[in-house]
């Protein structure tokens, strides 16, 4: 297979995918490859849009996070409005409860940002039934969600085919070919692939193609349905637990994560792990205990040493790196989109970009 395509995108995932969509509506020719689409780590996050809840601290990764949250309504739409499709986007805010204060109702490093403390009874009045050991907790109502694994998803792949996006599945790039600080073409099962510029977007798997220090971080996650006898919702916004984090959808469905397991490619569920992740979550919502399981899955974020993204220019001229995004890879996706897009099409490199250098291992 010889196929010529000006940008060619290695990864299926959601950063691979909002940059194919990106680079289209700017007019290029845009070719992703993927190996299956289904293992993305896309359909592993539990889709929190959570950069003031995870208490970054002042940074150039808090501001990384902070605008691609801003661009997420946006961004949203868009893709809603070439599919017809929904992506799941609800800015229902997210409450992050603490068992001990220890300092945590001092203002947050986002102080300039709309959050509030609530106190023991502030915080059962906006979610009831918490666990008798919660003392409190941090309201963010800019914090967001999106529904990745059912909405998100599917709407993305369906954006890029509908502008016309070569999405190609099945293709596994076992080799990049080099000469000269160049790369020449992609070896991969269906034979050579080449085009005059490369995206690496390949999450987990990024450091068997090139010497990249990103590495797989297993995790495994459930989901929980509100029974039928509930005549409203009981949950409406993020919980963002000690060891945890439940999310609850529009329908009623509630998802609960997750593990965090240095274990390299090792797949499938564990006992272990499902038994962490209950505890943690019926500590924090003891009414979780009575609902009924809908499902398991698992798989693999991209960590790097210092658990911040790859983005940029590489050592090959044709190759930019859009990888290691870790547990961020849902909330930045807009943002790298964007960045990214700039830096390969109008060779415009953001300020923030250098902070995200390969370089800096």
């Amino acid at each position: 297979m010889n196929s010529e395509s000006e940008i060619i995108i290695l990864g299926g995932g959601i950063i691979g995918l909002s940059l194919a969509v990106e680079l289209k509506l700017r007019g290029a020719d845009v070719t992703v490859l993927s190996r299956n689409f289904q293992e993305a780590a896309t359909r592993v996050a539990a889709g929190m849009i959570a950069p003031q809840a995870e208490r970054i601290p002042p940074s150039p990764m808090l501001d990384l996070c902070l605008r691609s949250r801003d661009l997420y309504p946006e961004w949203t739409r868009k893709l809603e409005s070439i599919t017809g499709r929904e992506t799941g986007y609800w800015q229902c805010g997210i409450l992050a409860p603490a068992y001990e204060a220890n300092g945590l109702d001092t203002a947050p490093c986002t102080s300039n940002l709309p959050a509030r403390w609530l106190d023991y009874q502030a915080i059962r009045e906006l979610q009831p039934g918490l666990g008798a050991d919660v003392v409190g907790g941090w309201w963010y109502p800019y914090d967001a969600q999106v529904d990745n694994r059912r909405c998100l998803a599917k709407t993305s792949i369906m954006a890029a085919q509908e502008l016309g996006v070569n999405l190609l599945e099945g293709v596994e790039v076992t080799e990049i070919l080099q000469e000269k600080a160049q790369i020449t073409g992609l070896q991969t099962n269906q034979g050579i692939i080449r085009g005059s510029h490369y995206i690496l977007a390949t999450g987990a798997w990024s450091g068997q193609l090139l010497s990249l220090p990103v590495s797989p971080k297993k995790g495994q996650m459930l989901s929980v349905k509100v029974p039928d006898s509930y005549q409203e919702l009981p949950l409406r916004q993020v919980l963002y637990g000690v060891d945890t984090y439940i999310v609850p959808r529009r329908d009623g469905l509630i998802i609960i994560g997750a593990t965090s397991e240095n274990v390299g490619f090792t797949p499938e569920i564990t006992p272990a792990g499902i038994q962490q992740l209950l505890a943690n979550a019926i500590r924090l919502l003891p009414m979780l205990k009575d609902f009924p399981i809908e499902e398991f899955w698992w798989g693999y974020r991209p960590a790097t040493p210092d658990e911040l993204p790859i983005l940029g220019t590489s050592p090959l001229e044709n190759l930019t790196l859009a990888t290691g995004h870790y547990r961020n890879g849902i909330l930045l996706a807009p943002i790298t989109a964007k960045l990214i897009a700039d830096l390969v099409l109008a060779q415009e490199a953001d300020p923030l970009l250098a902070y995200f250098h390969w370089e800096r291992f």
